[in-house]
């Protein structure tokens, strides 16, 4: 069954419910193969994932570069690809107001966009987005105003922004103004902010939703146990960001969604993915996939079925206030 597509905001594309997390292909997941990760991209674009998201910051460019070289072995329907542009300096995340002009100097996107598009091997970003989001960029739009300058140059398509981690309420007025074409945030069981305000604003302007983390960085897939911690890699990303108490926190109130949805799915993935695209506002649901087996089994949540009626309003308590990116 061939992935159910929805439409990308105002683009004029039709792009599949699910898409290709490619963070992990750049290795600080652990280590990779790249032979494998194009096999894997190869299978997922087999299947009608025609969405891949990727970022210069993933593996310093090597993301990228891995992408690239599967769009040039892939000879099937067109494959759009998501790219990031990450600031000079990543601002704190207690910083409420950080300086975009000093995040995305003009002559810096120009570099940071030609690199991805050396790296991509295209001669255009189907997509381009602000990797950190930062609200002065409604009254300060010197960054907009380069990325238009590119666009009229060929170099680059559509503009977006990947919001900060946890911070959707900054996404809203960016929302209504219909300044940009797409905004990609945090959204899955435990982090339902984007519900409040963000995928309503969305909708009225038409701006395509990209949802991120749906599985909760692993959490959600219903695959990790008490001994899945000591399994992972020093150094790794998930290492650092379940240290301490985080991952048996993490595993209990797993545990706890578990005892919800399991009358329901037989798997806690299918539950997690579909209730992210329950919601008509979300374009796509961004999910890193390595195996074929894993790439068949979220492409097949991606059927345009939604959750099953009820299921919502039971996990509506299980929102969770947390940054473990910190």
């Amino acid at each position: 069954m061939a992935v159910h597509r929805r439409p990308f905001g105002r683009t004029g594309w039709d792009i599949s419910e699910v898409a290709f997390g490619a963070w992990q292909l750049g290795g600080q997941w652990g280590a990779v193969d790249d032979d494998a990760s194009i096999r894997a991209l190869l299978d997922a674009y087999e299947l009608g994932i025609n969405f891949v998201d990727t970022a210069q910051m993933y593996g310093l460019g090597h993301s990228e570069e891995v992408v690239g070289r599967s769009l040039r072995e892939w000879q099937g329907e067109r494959v759009y690809v998501a790219t990031k542009v990450q600031p000079v300096a990543w601002p704190h995340p207690s910083v409420d107001d950080p300086d975009i002009a000093q995040g995305y100097p003009p002559e810096y996107l120009r570099d940071q966009i030609e690199q991805s598009l050396r790296r991509l091997g295209v001669e255009r970003l189907d997509l381009i987005q602000l990797h950190c989001w930062m609200p002065g960029g409604l009254v300060d739009r010197g960054w907009l105003d380069t990325l238009h300058e590119l666009r009229e140059e060929g170099k680059l398509d559509r503009i977006g922004v990947s919001l900060r981690d946890y911070r959707a309420d900054e996404g809203v007025a960016l929302a209504e103004s219909g300044l940009i074409d797409s905004i990609q945030v945090i959204y899955n069981i435990f982090e339902q902010s984007p519900e409040n305000a963000l995928l309503a604003a969305a909708a009225a302007s038409n701006t395509a939703i990209i949802a991120r983390v749906v599985l909760d960085s692993g959490s959600l897939s219903g695959a990790w146990a008490p001994e899945t911690y000591e399994s992972w890699e020093e150094g790794s990303v998930l290492k650092g960001m379940l240290r301490g108490d985080r991952f048996q926190e993490t595993l209990d109130r797993v545990a706890e969604v578990r005892e919800v949805t399991d009358p329901f799915y037989d798997s806690l993935d299918e539950a997690a993915v579909r209730f992210v695209l329950d919601r008509p506002e979300v374009s796509t649901a961004i999910i890193g996939m390595t195996t074929r087996k894993r790439i068949a089994r979220n492409a097949a949540y991606g059927d345009g079925a939604g959750l099953v009626p009820g299921l919502r309003e039971l996990l509506a308590g299980f929102h969770w206030t947390k940054n473990f990116y910190v």
